[in-house]
């Protein structure tokens, strides 16, 4: 234990931990620019300074660490003299232009100012001019108000692992910059929080707002599988900007560039009223008692051996159960929420489920990637696989295709069969698994998709049991990384086929050769286009994309933005989404949808509220109650398909980064994102 006198106050710590820490761990702050806890040290700016008896100068706080019987002193007259003077040097350049810069009202240096600065300015000279620089589509840049704390330039080298955002020059004349072209990262917008200044900010938000102007609502993200906690401003009934919320165990206190800054596509081709095709074959504008009318003909009259429904990536917990229940009364077994037809046990949920946890899998020592690409399926997880690898010295190999990681990867090739080569302990793999204290695989929709899908899991099962993938200790090295929002949410709620049902694979074949001849649609639109003419779809969802060009009803829901919901991670967390703008138009929360369906097929049990779905959903399955930690699925070995793998190269699950789902691709700034970051690449 360390003893330290702080203020006049002694306190215990049990480590060395640095100064500032542990001012701000018994309540004392200290002001500071360039340091971030996330951040390596750089100790720029020197507003941290404090007095420490013994030491004949005043010390920076965050690249000094503390030791047993230090005496440290945070506010005497001779460090508040210091970093009056360090407040009046960074003003020295720093234009006045708070009235029209994006920082205001959140700015670290308008704070300190305040509580640090001195009344008055002594500097009669002309101040610096910075020419602003091109980073891409995402941030805009006013350099003159930069005051070099180098927190972009450390997160691009060490968190983001790009080489993109630099510094050239010394002293005045220093200037960061990306030499004129777009930050080529999926995780840049980070840098717009990490700016203490107004140097960086975000350009789709760009003169839209003020920060007391919003309303702020805390929610989930929904454009990848991690569920990372975000905050929605919003104002007006419009979505203004999204920005990370801190959630240590899952996304710390980043955010991806596509769940940051797709919010734009919520506005366009949005669905605000029910549709119903009419003898023409046109689409025409309805009410909802003749649309939901049109749709109970179709149930009543149609044998239920040949109605099915499909969920989308999108879709909440509550949505997919009501979506069960009205698929159980009518006695049809065809539903699923795998459209992409990627292969999951149901019935063994540790096959489906991130069992090492998000926070612990940087604690690994080797890890192999089975048909993945973190950097695009997830990229907050990507931080934390290039942080076992920098800091904790992680070995990782991969199986599959190529893709810059960000960090050293040994590639064992694209091809399946290396999996069997790896169960029989050949190759530098094996040989770092067997060795391995706590070793981990990870397995990739791109794998599960494959004609071997269900081959594959049960390979990969029996590596899992060869290696010692699952030890007594607690450790479970055995993980699924998901891309779809809400994919474990339906597994654990058996959404898939029953007992002679089909899957989604096989349901679209089946409306072509009369198997099928009604279908439901929650939130599909990539396989719409494909299901025959002579089928009835109904589509629910929020916007008018292939699936509602199909549809031959038309129901319009709710974006994650605009409902309270339940989604389930790649871990298997159950975490609740709140709504934050309402709508548009005559739009309904899809599981009201389908209560008033099932309400109008005679169903027993009525859904007046929520809380009346959420309490069938525990009795569905404890992993909705309201705890929302961590919690490890029991492991059995036995899952997928025993067989043996053939030769097959594995293709990418996701063709390109910025637009992955309905709202991503009707957002302007993701094209933009496309044109000149993803093209870009390829040129």
């Amino acid at each position: 234990m360390i003893k330290v006198t702080i203020d006049h106050q002694q306190h215990v710590f049990p480590k060395a931990i640095s100064i500032i820490e542990a001012c701000q761990q018994v309540g004392i702050q200290i002001p500071h620019f360039c340091y971030h806890p996330k951040l390596d040290i750089a100790g720029n700016c020197r507003m941290c300074l404090v007095d420490v008896e013994g030491s004949r100068k005043p010390i920076p706080s965050c690249a000094n660490t503390i030791q047993d019987g230090m005496v440290i002193h945070t506010t005497t007259d001779h460090v508040k003299k210091d970093r009056e003077g360090v407040m009046e040097f960074l003003l020295i350049n720093h234009p006045l232009d708070c009235p029209v810069c994006d920082q205001a009202g959140e700015c670290d240096l308008q704070d300190q100012t305040l509580h640090y600065g001195r009344d008055r300015s002594r500097y009669m000279e002309e101040k610096r001019i910075v020419p602003s620089k091109h980073m891409g589509p995402l941030i805009s840049t006013t350099m003159t108000r930069c005051i070099h704390c180098t927190r972009c330039v450390r997160f691009a080298e060490d968190i983001a692992g790009v080489t993109d955002i630099g510094a050239v020059g010394r002293g005045e004349h220093m200037e960061i910059t990306t030499l004129e072209q777009a930050v080529k990262s999926e995780i840049s917008g980070n840098v717009i929080d990490l700016c203490p200044v107004g140097a960086l900010n975000s350009k789709p938000y760009q003169f839209q707002g003020r920060p007391w102007e919003l309303t702020h609502t805390d929610t989930i993200d929904v454009m990848d599988a991690l569920g990372s906690h975000i905050r929605v401003d919003s104002r007006g009934g419009q979505v203004f900007r999204i920005k990370p919320r801190e959630m240590e165990d899952i996304n710390e206190i980043w955010l991806s560039d596509k769940s940051r800054f797709a919010y734009d596509g919520l506005l366009s081709q949005r669905l605000d009223k029910p549709y119903v095709r009419d003898n023409k074959g046109t689409l025409q504008p309805a009410s909802w008692d003749d649309a939901l009318a049109n749709v109970v003909q179709q149930l009543t009259t149609t044998p239920s051996h040949k109605v099915a429904a499909l969920a989308g990536d999108l879709v909440d917990c509550e949505s997919m159960l009501l979506m069960k229940r009205l698929m159980q009364h009518i006695g049809s077994q065809h539903l699923d929420c795998r459209v992409v037809g990627a292969y999951a046990d149901a019935e063994n949920p540790a096959s489906f489920v991130f069992n090492t946890s998000l926070n612990d899998i940087d604690t690994a020592d080797v890890c192999v990637l089975i048909g993945t690409n973190p950097r695009w399926e997830a990229p907050v997880l990507n931080i934390r696989l290039r942080r076992g690898v920098v800091n904790n010295g992680m070995q990782m190999f991969r199986i599959g295709f190529e893709h810059d990681l960000t960090y050293p990867v040994v590639d064992l090739g694209n091809d399946v069969v290396v999996l069997t080569d790896l169960l029989a302990g050949k190759g530098k793999a094996a040989k770092a698994l067997k060795m391995a204290k706590r070793p981990a695989i990870i397995i990739g929709q791109s794998a599960l998709q494959s004609s071997q899908g269900s081959v594959i899991l049960n390979t990969c099962a029996k590596i899992a049991e060869k290696y010692n993938l699952v030890r007594d200790d607690g450790w479970n090295g055995f993980n699924v990384l998901h891309t779809a929002a809400n994919r474990v949410g339906g597994l654990d709620l058996g959404f898939v086929p029953g007992e002679n049902g089909l899957s989604a694979t096989d349901m679209i074949p089946a409306t072509h050769d009369g198997r099928i001849s009604l279908m439901f649609l929650l939130g599909v639109d990539d396989v719409a286009h494909k299901i025959s003419k002579n089928t009835f779809v109904v589509y629910i969802g929020h916007h008018g994309d292939k699936g509602a060009s199909r549809a031959d009803v038309v129901l319009p829901g709710c974006a994650y933005t605009e409902k309270s919901a339940i989604y389930v991670n790649t871990e298997g967390r159950s975490q609740y989404a709140h709504k934050a703008v309402n709508p548009p138009g005559d739009a309904r929360t899809d599981w009201q949808i389908f209560a008033e369906l099932l309400n109008r097929m005679g169903h027993q049990k009525q859904y007046a509220s929520i809380q009346d779905v959420r309490k069938d959903l525990q009795k569905e399955n404890n992993e909705f109650s309201e705890n929302r930690s961590f919690s490890k699925r029991h492991w059995d070995s036995n899952m997928g398909v025993k067989g043996t793998l053939v030769s097959e190269e594995l293709q990418p699950a996701i063709a390109n980064f910025y637009m992955t789902n309905v709202i991503s691709k009707y957002s302007k700034i993701m094209a933009q994102c496309t044109k000149e970051i993803f093209q870009g690449d390829k040129k």
